[in-house]
């Protein structure tokens, strides 16, 4: 498929390049999804008969691109599930910011509920009901133009949560109308999930993706990413 692009496929795994703006499983929308587009591939490339197998085992927020994995058999969805619990599982997000944080380098935690209504994540107290944990970490790695270029390691995988985290301490992702409104700026979201490390679910070795984010866009092409992501075969 002209529209997929695999980065690594096995017997057990198929990492690829989830575009911006293509939701990572059906939703509401009825568009293509990303896992749809995977399950015709594999139907496709290998003359599958009925139902194809392939298991969600993390999502991407459908405005983010980057890295993500699929499991091609219930035994490696079930052992990469576990490896997330476990926190084996190691995502790190690139992010342009409007404006430059106090801090260069900073580890927030707040507790943030979704509304179901209108889809929105909020900050809140922890007594509220519902309130769950979240904590990542950041980095600015540039300032220019106003604008910060970031990297992100979460520790917890909530729905929205860079975005609402980075709003709340007033530089909202590049992009982001909904949590940053007019200060955010107009344009795609400056979100890229560009690294994903985790260990293989059946031949246990370590694998590392890197994928750098689309340098012919703003805001990305206000900074030179080449300087520190690109695209690597898997490290055994």
């Amino acid at each position: 498929m002209e529209d997929l692009t695999i980065l690594h496929e096995d017997n057990h795994i198929i990492v690829v390049l989830k575009p911006q703006n293509v939701p990572s499983c059906e939703d509401e929308s009825k568009d293509k999804d990303l896992l749809t587009m995977i399950k015709e591939y594999i139907k496709e490339t290998y003359n599958k008969q009925g139902n194809v197998y392939l298991g969600l085992v993390h999502r991407l927020d459908r405005p983010t691109g980057g890295v993500m994995v699929f499991a091609k058999s219930s035994k490696a969805a079930a052992r990469l599930s576990e490896q997330m619990k476990e926190g084996d599982f190691e995502k790190k997000y690139y992010t342009v910011l409007v404006g430059k944080p106090r801090e260069e380098k900073a580890t927030l935690t707040h507790y943030m509920k979704k509304n179901v209504v209108n889809n929105m994540v909020y900050v809140c107290p922890s007594t509220v009901q519902g309130a769950k944990f979240a904590q990542l970490d950041y980095k600015v790695l540039e300032y220019k133009d106003g604008l910060s270029l970031a990297e992100v390691r979460l520790h917890t995988g909530r729905s929205h949560q860079i975005r609402v985290q980075m709003s709340s301490i007033g530089t909202p992702v590049y992009g982001d109308m909904r949590y940053g409104g007019d200060k955010a700026k107009k344009g795609y979201l400056a979100l890229w999930a560009y690294y994903l490390s985790f260990t293989h679910p059946v031949s246990k070795e370590r694998m590392v993706f890197r994928v750098q984010p689309p340098k012919d866009l703003r805001p990305w092409d206000t900074f030179d990413t080449e300087k520190s992501v690109t695209i690597i075969k898997p490290e055994y």
